[in-house]
């Protein structure tokens, strides 16, 4: 796996061994990171959170690609080593706050995002729990973006969120959601 773009571009990332982390595709990651680019126009200075961060590809994406600031969320501890060690490779330890913990015991960031990146393991009903948990106070900037990996389930939306997109890159479904309220 490698950085698409920015700073870090043709960089690799370390994905830990077995099933237990399935890292967006690079398909579905250039796909991501184009639509948002298309509507965000630039990521500097983004305030970003990546929950169910497994390798952090999607977080050190944005970093590379001038993100200010990102929080990871992830609970699995051979993911989180590795996405440690992917911090630390590319030299993003100044920008990144990686959280050991389950997202539900996630306390929002110190400033709100302008950016999430959800991808939860598929069809485990946690992309739903991430919404409602991130729709409380202090976890949405105004304006904000909001992109969930899905692969069949649906989702129901809190109302301070809106869908704005929706694309499909072979198994991925990704959802991009925009703060209304």
């Amino acid at each position: 796996m490698r950085i698409i773009a920015g700073e870090w571009r043709g960089r690799t990332v370390e994905a830990p061994p077995g099933r237990a982390t399935r890292p967006t595709s690079d398909r579905a990651r250039e796909g991501l990171f184009s639509m948002l680019q298309s509507r965000l126009g630039s990521f500097e200075g983004l305030v970003v959170a990546d929950l169910f961060a497994g390798t952090g590809a999607l977080g050190l994406e944005a970093l590379s690609r001038g993100a200010a600031h990102c929080t990871f969320v992830e609970k699995d501890r051979e993911a989180l080593d590795v996405l440690r060690r992917n911090v630390e490779r590319l030299g993003a330890g100044d920008r990144a706050e990686v959280r050991a913990q389950a997202i539900e015991h996630a306390a929002a960031p110190e400033r709100p995002c302008d950016l999430i990146l959800i991808d939860p393991p598929y069809a485990s009903g946690l992309a739903q729990m991430a919404l409602e948990r991130i729709a409380a106070p202090g976890w949405l900037a105004p304006g904000a973006w909001v992109s969930v990996e899905l692969h069949e389930e649906g989702l129901d939306l809190p109302a301070a969120l809106a869908a704005e997109a929706e694309r499909r890159f072979g198994k991925a479904g990704i959802i991009l959601l925009r703060r209304v309220r």
